[in-house]
């Protein structure tokens, strides 16, 4: 099997190459892997090893011919290329990130991929309660205030509209909750707090208290098990939405014994997401308030339709997978073979 993956150096995109590597020497499978990325990694360095590299942004048009080029005789394409920063800038991440995506759409229609795996996210969903389980067929039409749902709704448009044109194509997106590890603290570090604050901040924390609204209950998933999710996807070509997600929710009292919080006090969403503005105006830090306003509505996800066709289940618990992003985080642990996710 030929497979394509877009934004192969980040986050998941380098767990899923180590899953497929293993797919290769413990399951026998016969794979012939290319990575499509903006910046080069060392490709002698595992798991960019054994892999055809080539380098391009999949939001540029002068671009297009080269991403046709790469997905030629491909049978499945991962997308996974996806911008959070410059985020003061909506137009660059618009550009990457939903013309990024109708450009590898056309080109995998171009080349006549078979089958389609886009990550989307739980972000795409439009506000549920927290209190229920929400499937697959929740509306996926975003959350207002955040351009980081807004794009993953978009997303999922141009891929209805792709799905219906193509029937004969497998279209497949994963909907994983908030994706940690170790590997990745460098960068979530970078992503979401900025170059300086990361520094500050312990291995293992210790506060004596911790304000955060009661609205902030969400679901986290480690990254090694996202990427088995997508080797599922494409050994079986299980077409379709999969939530993706491990247990259990972390509400604020699970988020105060994750940090250490000698004490939870409830403090109104208004005003974290009213100091988070303003700190972002600032650049004091690299979050903006839309990131709230995602985590306050965003629903609790039903993960049993991946359980039942897909055969999945985590192996790390959501506070396992958070911890160890807290540990790698406070280490600037990263990895320096990937230009995105060079340690601090």
């Amino acid at each position: 099997m030929r497979i394509v993956i877009t934004g192969a150096t980040g986050h998941v995109g380098t767990e899923l190459l180590k899953r497929l590597h293993r797919a290769r020497t413990e399951e026998g499978a016969d794979l012939d892997l290319v990575g499509v990325v903006r910046r080069h990694p060392d490709q002698d360095s595992e798991p960019y090893n054994d892999v055809d590299w080539r380098t391009l942004d999949v939001g540029s048009r002068e671009d297009q011919p080269a991403l046709a080029s790469a997905m030629a005789n491909a049978d499945a394409v991962v997308h996974l290329a996806w911008l959070i920063q410059p985020n003061h800038d909506r137009q660059a991440l618009r550009q990457t990130n939903v013309a990024g995506t109708a450009h590898v759409l056309a080109a995998a229609r171009r080349a006549g991929v078979g089958h389609v795996v886009c990550a989307s996210s739980v972000g795409a969903y439009s506000p549920a309660p927290k209190d229920q389980r929400t499937s697959e067929d929740w509306p996926a039409a975003g959350i207002p205030g955040s351009h980081y749902s807004a794009d993953k709704a978009a997303q999922e448009k141009l891929l209805d509209t792709f799905a219906e044109d193509n029937p004969d194509v497998v279209v497949s997106r994963l909907r994983p909750a908030l994706t940690f590890s170790a590997g990745a603290g460098s960068e979530v570090g970078r992503y979401f707090l900025g170059r300086h604050l990361p520094r500050f901040f312990p291995r293992k924390p210790w506060l004596p208290l911790l304000p955060v609204p009661k609205e902030l209950v969400f679901q986290a998933v480690h990254a090694a098990d996202v990427a088995d999710a997508y080797w599922r996807v494409l050994d079986r070509r299980a077409g379709g939405a999969f939530n993706i997600a491990a247990e259990p929710v972390i509400d604020p009292n699970a988020l105060g014994w994750l940090l250490g919080a000698g004490r939870v006090v409830r403090l109104p969403l208004s005003l974290l997401r009213g100091v988070v503005h303003v700190s972002w105006r600032l650049h004091a830090q690299a979050t903006d308030a839309g990131w709230v306003d995602m985590a306050a509505n965003a629903p609790v996800m039903d993960t049993s339709r991946a359980n039942s066709v897909l055969g999945w289940s985590p192996r790390h618990s959501s506070l396992e997978s958070f911890a160890e992003m807290m540990d790698g985080l406070g280490a600037g642990k990263g990895r320096q073979a990937s230009p995105p996710l060079q340690p601090r």
